[in-house]
């Protein structure tokens, strides 16, 4: 197999490049992309092609036109060579400062860090307590749940009444009727005549 029949592989992005062309496309401001899609430190400055979301080294950094290089969408060495039109050598603006950059990623590390999948507990639902007519209710329903035939409230109470109304009258009868000569015990006796104390002569 000769080598013009092999397939072309995306090529290394080099961190510069001696190509002076210039995208037409307006700058890409660096405030416009997130703090972790792009990178200020001098030795490895790059950032996330938005076109291609491939990282892209930047050339120029310290100059006064810095741009994205020359670059394949897919992996260096790995993908078919395939150049991205429309992110290549495109300006870049550089309007975050390095210490800016830093502080939003600090920040947005703070606000991840704590996102972790935790296992929801529930709290058991306690029972709230009834109030005090509640219970009443409660406690007139079972009454009135009792066994009656299906006869109304009125009539079952008449029947237990007169189911009880002679006995009820027999021992008022003989609470009344007490013997004749026998006292309560312990009471003292009762007088039967009228007491007159006399008066002591001083």
């Amino acid at each position: 197999m000769s080598a013009s029949t092999l397939e072309r592989t995306a090529r290394p992005r080099r961190s510069r490049t001696r190509s002076r062309t210039v995208n037409a496309r307006p700058a890409l401001a660096l405030s416009t992309l997130k703090p972790h899609h792009y990178d200020l430190h001098p030795a490895c400055a790059s950032l996330v092609c938005p076109d291609c979301k491939t990282w892209v080294p930047i050339t120029g950094l310290g100059t006064k036109t810095p741009k994205a290089v020359p670059h394949d969408t897919g992996r260096a060495g790995k993908d078919t060579a395939a150049r991205c039109r429309l992110g290549s050598n495109r300006l870049v603006l550089i309007d975050v400062t390095v210490k800016t950059w830093q502080e939003r990623l600090e920040d947005g590390h703070a606000e991840t860090g704590h996102r972790r999948r935790t296992t929801v507990r529930r709290k058991p639902k306690t029972a709230v307590a009834p109030a005090v007519s509640q219970i009443a209710a409660q406690k007139q329903a079972s009454a009135d749940d009792e066994p009656g035939g299906g006869r109304p409230l009125w009539l079952l109470r008449e029947m237990k009444w007169a189911s009880t109304e002679s006995a009820v009258r027999d021992a008022d009868t003989r609470r009344a009727q007490l013997p004749e000569g026998d006292a309560p015990l312990g009471a003292p006796p009762v007088p039967l005549k009228t007491l007159h104390p006399e008066h002591r002569e001083s």
